[in-house]
């Protein structure tokens, strides 16, 4: 929805999901990724504290044509209060 963009609802979403996965789960890593177009989701990702990796070539067939991907990750030790191993 058009009124809810810009809002930083995405990226808050995607900070509490990752802590919440880190605090309830023996995750290490959790990746993300999305469309080398949709700039906004990366936006949102990186915010979120997510790392942006690199980019999959033809990962993903939509629309009739392969479209390539970014790939994003966060670790248990860069979350904040987080601790590894």
């Amino acid at each position: 929805m058009p009124s809810a963009r810009g809002r930083g609802i995405g990226t808050r979403a995607q900070r509490l999901l990752a802590d919440y996965l880190f605090d309830h789960t023996r995750a290490e890593r959790i990746q993300a990724w999305t469309d080398c177009a949709n700039l906004a989701e990366q936006r949102a990702l990186e915010k979120a504290g997510f790392v942006r990796e690199g980019v999959l070539r033809s990962a993903v067939w939509r629309g009739g044509q392969w479209h390539d991907s970014v790939l994003f990750s966060t670790l248990r030790a860069e979350r904040s209060g987080g601790a590894a191993g």
